[in-house]
């Protein structure tokens, strides 16, 4: 069943791009992430293909405490979706859930709640597995992000971007960059609430890197000083300096 959670890192488990060892890993609750997207994905993969898999996250969700989970699932950012699978299993909302109790508290993973290994600055962020990389994505300092949103393991940058410490600077630099996957930056583009920010609008429409789908979606919401940049930059693709140059020609027209 879809837990009606939309993030970067969830998609990626929603698409079917996430291996099984790490599959496996998640439904057994050993993901170093918040408690709402633990849930999200025992949820998902509840129905996992794989019969160890969908049985790991049965057997994890089996285990939660009841009393945490009834107040967690009174919280207002849970999904209906989410409450619906719980609800067919006999367990729904109760009380109030404004902020994290000491019971919701209960559903975060051991391995969420750990503090980061006191070498850990000294491990070179490559050298890492990938769930220790995540796990850094998720909680990790602006800095760590930097160097994660660059890691060619999808996963990775996914959780980057799905990290609750994200700020909407931190967004328009990736924007900017043009060593990003392209999954990165259209993840981005595709964001409605990042794609208010005009800065990173600009940002995706001058990074070369971005799929052409994107930029000519977003080229018409430039201003004019900028659609004249585009028309000029040898850099991106032949497709969107041509679809610039229309919008400043029906710009002009306008005036």
């Amino acid at each position: 069943m879809d837990p009606g959670l939309r993030n970067p890192l969830i998609d990626c488990f929603r698409r079917g791009e996430v291996a099984h060892d790490i599959r496996l890993q998640a439904a057994q609750g050993l993901m170093a992430i918040r408690a709402l997207e633990r849930l999200a994905l025992l949820v998902l993969l509840a129905d996992d293909q794989e019969p160890d898999v969908a049985a790991a996250a049965d057997a994890t969700i089996a285990a939660l405490p009841e009393r945490a989970l009834t107040s967690f699932l009174a919280r207002t950012d849970v999904p209906d979706e989410m409450r619906q699978f719980f609800g067919r299993r006999g367990i729904t909302a109760a009380g109030q859930a404004d902020r994290l109790s000491e019971d919701e508290q209960l559903l975060e993973s051991d391995a969420s709640k750990e503090e980061p290994p006191a070498d850990e600055e000294e491990t070179p962020i490559a050298n890492m597995p990938i769930l220790d990389r995540m796990k850094l994505a998720m909680k990790g300092s602006r800095e760590q992000r930097q160097v994660l949103i660059r890691d060619p393991n999808k996963m990775v940058s996914a959780a980057v971007l799905s990290s609750p410490k994200l700020t909407e600077s931190e967004i328009e630099s990736f924007a900017r960059m043009a060593n990003v996957s392209e999954d990165v930056l259209r993840t981005i583009g595709t964001n409605r609430s990042w794609t208010k920010n005009y800065s990173v609008i600009a940002a995706l429409t001058r990074n070369p890197k971005t799929p052409p789908a994107i930029s000519l979606n977003l080229v018409g919401r430039l201003n004019e000083r900028d659609i004249k940049v585009i028309t000029l930059d040898r850099n991106v693709p032949e497709a969107l300096r041509l679809a610039a140059r229309k919008f400043l020609v029906k710009v002009k027209g306008r005036d």
